[in-house]
């Protein structure tokens, strides 16, 4: 008799770090070989585990546990081995990694189905789990699958509706080829929406962040995307040195930056953006339609303690096919208190008090100029009247 029941896609986005010591980030998808050895059916004293086995030397797992009226996904353990060369040629790390993901699943009513037709994901220690057309049902009774079903948050139709982006023929996760970038592109009729986000540290933030973001995409038309704040989430890590901010704006858009202070050691320390990464997933299933990254920025720079400001438009070129516009940003990822940003530092597009004195300079330079050139045509005029005499 049936007592556990799943159907499901899934996919994994893996950065890792290669023999030169630089990033960079596989796409690893089922194989058609998938084995389930070591699932549990689980009873009211013990967890059910869905285990599966994949590729080579790849598994991922998720044990269910349940009350009385529920059940639920406590955690997922996904297990990527980088002597897959196939899928990591160059990785410096060889050998199975394993990263645990809890909370996954919220609870539902015993005997129904849970279901969830939109992408969902999960980001934890620089992999990032996308699931779609989930289908699963944990602790069946008498064989028989429930026929009322628990719908995902995502299922549930809402008053504005996120339109993902899409590209017609979308090449395989691995590798997306987006035509080059134009020489202009139309910018929409409003600049994003303004949001706010944070990371707390236990019960502490740790993490503060006002921006308004954009993307824009390469296409055989540019394509222009507005981050949504409403329906973005917030993730990440601090840390002492490193810290991370990820949004993900309804499971089609992840966006990840990532801050280090340099000069640790020193007396005087500043803190500065490095890294920017961009996912653009299509919603409906899964696929991706671009995975860009930078690591080599070193801007937003401000001294550790303080945050930065910037109001006017930044552009950030992540790769030749991808651009990241923001807007109102205010950011301090390290040493927040009393969850409120420290005294800001602003950008030099922010600073018109430098061009005052510039554009008053320049108007005293040239009356100066004037009136030293009237001077010398009067001296001219009255040398020549001398002479006359």
């Amino acid at each position: 008799a049936t007592c556990l029941y799943a159907k499901w896609m899934m996919r994994f986005l893996i950065k890792y770090e290669t023999n030169n010591s630089d990033y960079k980030n596989a796409a690893l998808n089922l194989s058609s070989s998938v084995t389930h050895n070591g699932s549990v059916c689980g009873n009211d004293t013990q967890a059910a585990l869905l285990a599966v086995q994949f590729g080579g030397g790849h598994s991922w797992s998720i044990n269910f546990t349940k009350t009385n009226e529920t059940y639920q996904g406590d955690f997922i353990t996904f297990t990527y081995n980088t002597n897959d060369t196939a899928v990591f040629p160059d990785a410096k790390r060889k050998g199975p990694i394993t990263i645990v993901v809890k909370d996954t699943m919220r609870p539902v009513q015993l005997n129904n189905v849970f279901v969830c037709h939109n992408t969902d994901s999960f980001e934890a220690e620089n992999v990032t789990q996308i699931f779609w057309n989930v289908t699963v049902q944990a602790f069946v009774e008498n064989g028989t699958i429930g026929k009322k079903e628990s719908r995902c948050r995502a299922d549930t139709p809402t008053s504005a509706p996120t339109v993902p982006p899409t590209i017609a023929n979308v090449t395989t996760a691995s590798t997306t080829t987006l035509s080059p970038a134009p020489t202009t592109a139309p910018k929409p009729v409003e600049n994003p929406d303004t949001g706010n986000y944070s990371l707390k540290s236990g019960n502490k933030t740790c993490f503060l962040a006002t921006v308004g973001l954009q993307l824009n995409v390469s296409q055989d038309k540019p394509l222009l995307i507005n981050v949504n704040p409403k329906t973005t989430s917030a993730d990440g890590a601090c840390g002492n040195t490193t810290a991370t901010l990820k949004l993900n704006d309804g499971n089609s858009t992840l966006i990840s930056f990532t801050f280090v202070v340099k000069n640790a050691s020193a007396n005087i320390q500043k803190f500065y953006l490095k890294e920017v990464n961009v996912t653009l997933l299509n919603r409906l299933n899964g696929s991706v339609i671009s995975n860009a990254d930078n690591n080599n920025f070193s801007k937003w720079d401000a001294f550790l303690g303080s945050s930065y400001m910037c109001r006017k438009e930044q552009t950030l070129e992540i790769n030749e096919n991808l651009q990241l516009h923001t807007f109102n940003l205010w950011i301090q990822p390290f040493l927040v208190k009393a969850n409120k940003f420290s005294t800001a530092e602003e950008c030099s597009l922010d600073d018109d008090s430098i061009l005052i004195p510039i554009v008053v300079g320049a108007a005293l330079a040239g009356l100066i100029a004037i009136i030293v050139l009237a001077y010398i045509i009067g001296r001219r005029k009255s040398y020549a009247g001398y002479q006359t005499l």
